[in-house]
């Protein structure tokens, strides 16, 4: 299988904008993962395509669910917290509401755990296994306040849902 990665500079000023990147990202994605079942090597890859193809963003990666917490997994970025407690910070709090989060100022999120303190704002996706649980989260943090809205998370559900069809 071959796949081609864009080198398109996205814009975020519009929803227009920010939908013809998430048009393009989703066949760049299935390309990445078309035939492989590995939870890392795919992992590793959507938080790569994400983290090296979207503007504003410092960090990218996984949490996966075991046991009461979620434990890191493949991302991009500075080095982050490694266990997070079911119900805490905007990861946790995904896990417990069950539904992707969008957090405009990550200071005025109550518990927001800062595993970077350059970090203003927040996207936290849920991504389910085969049975519809919950298996983990797809955590974006951005150093800019406001970089995330509704279509971001619209977006980026999308693209976790090409992730899902591997697991």
């Amino acid at each position: 299988m071959t796949f081609t990665i864009s080198d398109t500079v996205y814009g975020t000023d519009s929803a227009d904008a920010k939908n013809a990147m998430y048009n393009d990202l989703r066949p760049q994605l299935q390309g990445l993962v078309h035939g492989e079942s590995d939870l890392i090597a795919n992992t590793a890859n959507f938080s790569s395509l994400v983290f090296n193809s979207m503007p504003g963003l410092n960090w990218a990666g996984f949490y996966f669910l075991k046991g009461d917490e979620l434990v890191l997994g493949p991302f991009q970025g500075k080095p982050a917290c490694i266990r997070i407690k079911k119900g805490r910070g905007v990861c946790g709090t995904t896990v417990v509401e069950g539904k992707s989060i969008v957090v405009p100022d990550v200071h005025a999120f109550p518990g927001h755990i800062a595993c970077d303190v350059n970090s203003r704002s927040e996207l936290v996706v849920p991504v389910r296994g085969p049975d519809g649980a919950i298996v983990g989260v797809f955590d974006l943090d951005s150093p800019l306040p406001n970089r995330f809205d509704q279509t971001d998370a619209d977006g980026i559900e999308s693209l976790v849902k090409v992730l899902e069809a591997t697991l």
